[in-house]
């Protein structure tokens, strides 16, 4: 029987570690002078406090959604894909593929497009380390740490000598075709008689990310195959005596990790940029294990911990413009959030374990 009732579980558990993380915060921001009241002010300002600013936090936390899906998936298989990182560049070179060669004749049929070319892209530089792992016994965080270097230096390679076009100087791609230029959220919400920001970044990709949290929801909770991804997770020797093959779950939970990972590039290469350029995931595959972690592999859980990474993101950028406060800062903070909601988890957990039990003998 489980001490702490589910709620406590989802929600008072992170929400303590998080109090605890931003207590710590405050420490540090007044070792370095400044003042912990004024920059959470405006790192709420520069995040929250217009639509431009929430069309930034959102499009950081699409990025977040799209990642941190990917790494839940694999967590749900008892795997660590570290790898996010690489399958989201070599996932936008599939979407940038995908926009150019290809003559959509409107942005719906090229989101399509580029969905299943970011996702084939993303799960095939998944399914290799998948395979080592499940043939050859390979650690599947070494070898995804290891293809995340080789898609940067693959990527790098195919931008300068393959994609980038004659004459330029800029290691990119040639600009998509303007028949795939994803609508923002200021052409989405104006029909609607919203006034959002025409210069935010925040794009359809939003609502594509946020149908994946519900698919992925689907997918491990209410399916055979999510049954058995989570039967192996648990344990592996009891999901082989119940006929699972471990081969198999290996396969399938890093392919559809990687085509996640994947389909982020359709709001940072598709959706922002419009063309494929060097380091576009800004490290969006690494926070997505922190996403994962916080939002402890649940797609709500993952949806929440994204917009508060978006956040993070976003605010720290204000926070580094207005401030003499470091954009290296805003890394601690987010070190952090993920030391108390990951590592420092049963801190929190114990105690309240304890208090709960206590209340239960109360009553009985």
């Amino acid at each position: 029987m489980d001490v702490m009732p589910k709620w406590a579980e989802v929600i008072l558990v992170p929400l303590i570690s998080l109090l605890l993380a931003a207590i710590l915060s405050a420490l540090v921001i007044l070792a370095i002078g400044e003042d912990p009241v004024a920059a959470v002010k405006m790192m709420v300002e520069g995040a929250l406090g217009s639509t431009y600013a929430w069309g930034y936090t959102l499009y950081y936390a699409t990025n977040f959604m799209f990642t941190g899906l990917a790494v839940a998936v694999a967590f749900h298989a008892r795997m660590f894909n570290i790898g996010g990182e690489g399958q989201a560049m070599i996932g936008g070179l599939g979407v940038a593929l995908a926009c150019l060669y290809v003559p959509w004749p409107h942005w719906s049929l090229g989101l399509l497009g580029a969905i299943l070319a970011g996702g084939l892209f993303g799960a095939g530089w998944a399914l290799i380390p998948a395979w080592l792992q499940a043939k050859r016994g390979s650690h599947v965080v070494i070898t995804t740490i290891m293809f995340n270097f080789i898609a940067a230096s693959a990527l790098n390679y195919i931008l300068v000598n393959l994609l980038k076009p004659k004459g330029s100087q800029d290691p990119a791609s040639a600009r998509f075709p303007e028949a795939v230029h994803l609508p923002t959220l200021h052409e989405l919400l104006a029909p609607l008689g919203i006034n959002f920001s025409k210069a935010a970044p925040a794009n359809v990709s939003l609502l594509v990310a946020v149908a994946a949290c519900v698919l992925v929801w689907a997918l491990i909770w209410r399916t055979r195959l999510g049954y058995e991804i989570r039967a192996y997770g648990q344990s592996e020797p009891g999901a082989r005596y119940a006929g699972i093959s471990g081969v198999r779950i290996i396969l399938i939970s890093m392919v559809i990790s990687g085509a996640l990972a994947g389909c982020m590039a359709i709001n940072n290469v598709m959706g922002e940029a419009e063309r494929l350029v060097l380091n576009a995931t800004e490290g969006a595959g690494f926070i997505g294990i922190a996403v994962a972690l916080m939002g402890r592999s649940h797609p709500f859980g993952v949806f929440l911990a994204a917009i508060l990474f978006g956040f993070l993101y976003q605010g720290g950028a204000e926070l580094a413009l207005w401030t003499k406060i470091p954009r290296e800062m805003i890394t601690v903070i987010q070190a952090l959030v993920i030391l108390f909601t990951g590592a420092l988890d049963n801190m929190v957990r114990a105690p309240l374990e304890r208090i709960f039990l206590a209340a239960r003998r109360g009553r009985g």
